[in-house]
């Protein structure tokens, strides 16, 4: 039972876990972006005309769900007798806004019904909140390093925290006009492409195709590349889930065999009489199997309600916390795969089963004479 139980839940906090950590890069990055092709290995993107070919052809295969415009630039904040260096991602109207509305504490996305107060409004995170004493509604002047030297006054609309370290310290959310306005671009001058895939699974093979029908001056790069130290971390916690099910397996397996062991030893004698009655070694084996075969169900049965009953209650109430500095969540997360579930259950049972023949052969050691004397 407690080792099915672990097991179910070791293999849903993984698979919780990171899917977890990939939603939330994605969802604040995208899944491919496009980019100027150049040497430019700075924080603030190369300019580029829009491409309506590009455009035409992500909107228009079911493999891409949306393309959105966006640009970054380097900035000092300024506020309460704090600086603080941070990355201005500036994005417009047609920016998918459903990741950020989940990872707000306070406040609101920002509104581009009015152009003009769009540019003044900024999201934060709760990070650079803290370090800068700011909150809600407060008022702050970014400087940026360009000649000649500017600054803008800025209104606190949001403050949100993604959970990513990374992007926590360093990014904040303003509006992609600014940029324009600061670099002196046109309108159709932007600093790159977010694109988000229908099936992040197939990845890889969705940036081939952005990479067919990019001009040579534009290359698409896929979020596992722009963030390669997490993406590269994610398939070791596997490690982990393999150990943890080779363990307990292993005192599961330890287990059923003591169990019948015990159970042969009690009925040596009525191993006896069997064989004295003609009873061949198969026969009475299967008599121990069948009965090992139903504790293992019972087992089975238990440990199914143990991992799964764990399982949904955090899934439902998140009641075992994590520290979000170490773990990039505040809670423990659960993904359960049915799947995963009945092969769990499958595989137990018919390891601890051919496991067990080897012991039932026990059986064919005793005599007849001596289990009855013994008796």
């Amino acid at each position: 039972m407690l080792g099915l139980g672990v097991m179910i839940l070791s293999v849903a906090i993984v698979r919780g876990f990171k899917q977890e950590i990939t939603e939330k890069v994605r969802g604040f990055d995208g899944d491919i972006k496009v980019v100027k092709y150049d040497l430019n290995n700075s924080y603030e993107n190369s300019a580029f005309k829009t491409d309506d070919t590009v455009e035409r052809a992500v909107k228009n295969n079911p493999l891409f769900t949306q393309i959105m415009p966006f640009a970054t630039k380097p900035g000092i904040i300024k506020a309460n007798n704090e600086i603080e260096g941070v990355l201005l991602k500036g994005v417009d109207k047609t920016y998918d806004w459903s990741f950020f509305k989940k990872s707000m504490i306070a406040g609101n996305v920002i509104d581009f019904t009015d152009t003009t107060a769009s540019k003044q409004e900024i999201m934060i995170s709760d990070v650079v909140a803290n370090r800068l004493k700011l909150k809600l509604g407060d008022k702050l002047i970014m400087y940026f390093v360009q000649q000649p030297l500017k600054r803008r006054p800025f209104k606190v609309t949001g403050i949100f925290n993604v959970g990513i370290e990374d992007i926590d310290k360093i990014y904040v959310i303003g509006d992609l006009g600014l940029i324009k306005r600061l670099n002196n671009w046109d309108d159709n001058t932007i600093g790159g492409y977010e694109i988000k895939t229908a099936d992040f699974t197939r990845l890889n093979l969705d940036a081939k195709v952005i990479d067919n029908v990019l001009p040579v001056r534009l290359k698409a790069y896929t979020v596992i590349e722009n963030y390669p130290t997490i993406f590269e971390w994610l398939p070791l916690l596997d490690i982990n889930t393999r150990i943890i099910l080779g363990l307990m397996l292993i005192v599961a397996v330890i287990n059923m065999i003591s169990a019948l062991l015990i159970m042969i030893l009690e009925r040596t004698a009525m191993i006896g009489i069997f064989k004295a009655m003609g009873a061949a070694n198969w026969s009475i084996q299967k008599i121990f199997l069948y009965n090992a075969a139903y504790l293992v169900g019972l087992g089975l049965l238990f440990g199914n309600l143990f991992g799964l009953g764990l399982s949904l209650f955090q899934l439902k109430t998140h009641f075992f916390q994590l520290d979000p500095a170490s773990y990039y969540m505040s809670f423990v997360p659960i993904q359960i795969h049915w799947m995963d579930v009945l092969l769990l259950n499958i595989g137990t049972m018919i390891i601890c089963l051919l496991v067990l023949v080897i012991p039932s052969m026990l059986v064919s050691r005793v005599s007849p004479v001596k289990a009855i004397m013994f008796k």
